[in-house]
């Protein structure tokens, strides 16, 4: 614009001779700040460019869980302190950044709990093999190199029927309509203690809140267990307590809508109480739960833990789809409830590694791994000992599968 400003004023302003004359000194001034004005374009391109694409990213969190479940087949490796360490490192060079420790199977937890030996729970306690805390050893090691660790709250409101805390506290558990009390599940028989019991909600407050007190855990994690068969609920006390706020007895059928909807809402309002609970004892705990896929989990389970995340009590979601079919892995992992939870809060999807008598090969889960990160979910894998042990393929073979799917970092940053 300016140069041809130039030109229009010289132009009137001179003769033809004048113009012949004076070409020659002006060409050398509109060369002169055309490039001047290129070189301005060019240096702000790219820091504008770059200040926009900063902008989009910074509008966009994001975190990617790459996480590992520790059960306790996992306890060989955790109550060795050279075990753990190398795990860690292995975890850490393969780019993982989250561990997932059982602290709850069985009725017992899996550290020194005080709680746990004045409720006469804790006969024995899990102990390394020089004596020394495991959970507070892992939880240590995992931090010197970046990842995460949150203990997990396996077994829920589940407990096997020989557990010290079933005949200690009978009182406590809850049972079906034709009275009996147990139901079976993957960690074989079991009874369920009662959600809606108060007394029931202050031991499990208690539990977590020893556990992310006692440790520098960052955070804590429920997964499935966390409710109730459908077929549950009908002990003198949940029933009374129904029949007061209802004015009506229980229904004969345990799926009647509104009979599910009463325990699924009581469950949900424990798990705000103890979401409150957990935020005021450490404000930046990360509140983890890992359920089945929503239609299940409400329907079977009276776990509405769609209800958990649009009350904003879940920091992050890992959905279990325990799915040897990739048709059906990926239908699941496509589920509206899962595409709302990544517009919120970091969400994953649980895959099997494998179980001792039934390993996983590496290509089926190479193509869920693949199939989740395709949709933006992070993967969590169940569970460590079935990473690279008691596979189909080769220790080295197996290793370098899982270093394949993450060939970089994804470091989640640990809020102090």
């Amino acid at each position: 614009m300016k140069s041809s400003f130039i030109v229009q004023t010289w132009r009137r302003r001179c003769t033809a001779p004048c113009r012949q004359t004076s070409l020659k000194y002006l060409f050398p001034i509109l060369i002169l700040i055309s490039f001047v004005t290129v070189l301005l374009v060019d240096s702000f391109t790219p820091a504008i460019v770059e200040g926009m694409r900063f902008s989009a990213i910074a509008q966009i969190p994001r975190q990617e869980i790459r996480g590992v479940w520790m059960t306790t087949n996992d306890f060989d490796t955790l109550k060795s302190r050279d075990k753990v360490k190398d795990a860690v490192s292995q975890l850490r060079r393969m780019n993982f950044n989250t561990i997932y420790p059982v602290v709850w199977n069985s009725g017992y937890v899996m550290y020194p709990s005080a709680l746990a030996q004045h409720a006469g729970i804790q006969p024995f306690v899990y102990k390394g093999s020089d004596g020394h805390d495991i959970l507070a050893d892992l939880i240590t090691q995992a931090h010197r190199q970046g990842l995460l660790v949150i203990p997990w709250f396996e077994f829920g409101f589940m407990a096997p029927p020989t557990s010290e805390l079933t005949m200690n506290y009978p009182e406590w558990f809850t049972q079906k309509r034709d009275g009996s009390q147990t139901s079976n599940s993957a960690a074989g028989e079991v009874m369920w203690l009662n959600p809606f019991h108060p007394q029931v909600q202050q031991f499990i407050t208690n539990l977590v809140l020893e556990t992310i007190t006692q440790y520098d855990a960052d955070g804590i994690q429920f997964d499935d267990h966390m409710s109730l068969p459908h077929e549950f609920g009908y002990d003198k006390y949940t029933i009374a307590l129904y029949t007061k706020e209802t004015k009506n007895a229980p229904p004969k059928n345990s799926q009647d809508a509104a009979w599910v909807k009463w325990r699924a809402d009581k469950i949900t309002a424990f798990m705000v109480k103890l979401n409150q609970a957990v935020k005021q004892r450490k404000p930046q705990a990360i509140f983890s739960v890992s359920p089945n896929y929503y239609d299940f989990a409400y329907k079977f389970h009276l776990q509405d833990w769609l209800s958990w995340m649009r009350q904003n009590i879940v920091d992050e979601l890992i959905v279990q789809i325990y799915r040897p079919d990739l048709k059906s892995f990926v239908a699941n992992i496509s589920r509206a409830e899962i595409q709302e939870a990544q517009q919120k809060i970091p969400t994953g999807v649980g895959i099997m590694t494998g179980l001792r008598n039934n390993p996983v090969p590496m290509q089926q889960i190479k193509s869920q791994v693949r199939a989740a990160q395709e949709r933006g979910l992070g993967v969590t894998f169940f569970y460590y000992e079935s990473l690279w042990n008691d596979a189909l393929e080769s220790l080295t073979e197996r290793q370098a599968g899982f270093q394949n799917l993450f060939p970089s970092p994804a470091l989640r940053a640990r809020a102090e």
